[in-house]
């Protein structure tokens, strides 16, 4: 899927600036490229332009609801491995991400020892 530095760059998506924030410190300090992206248009441009190797897709944003996004960069490239960040639980939402191609469905606060879990699985896989 492209050279090192592009397999570990991550896209992440989030309206919330405190959020995108948030995880944008802890991903940083893990040594990973970051992307980010507040809405779904500015992450399909990022998808075009960069070719992460793994996009963290928010599951409420404005305009464009983060399984609209899914679809999109699925239809762009479906090797990217997306994973769904919600702040809740709902199992019928998670049953659609996981059928529109999501890998994983993480709630919020996000738990940052599961998430690392989750990218090494598909960064480095």
């Amino acid at each position: 899927m492209g050279n090192d530095k592009t397999k570990k760059a991550i896209l992440v998506v989030d309206d919330n600036p405190t959020h995108l924030n948030l995880l944008g410190v802890k991903l940083s300090r893990k040594g990973y490229r970051l992307i980010t992206a507040q809405s779904g248009e500015e992450a399909l441009k990022a998808i075009e332009l960069e070719r992460p190797g793994l996009v963290l897709l928010d599951m409420m944003m404005p305009k464009m609801s983060g399984i609209e996004v899914l679809k999109k960069i699925k239809g762009i490239d479906s090797e990217i491995p997306v994973a769904m960040v919600t702040a809740v639980w709902d199992k019928e939402e998670g049953k659609k991400c996981f059928e529109a191609g999501a890998y994983e469905y993480i709630t919020k606060p996000v738990d940052f020892n599961r998430l690392e879990t989750a990218i090494l699985v598909k960064l480095f896989d």
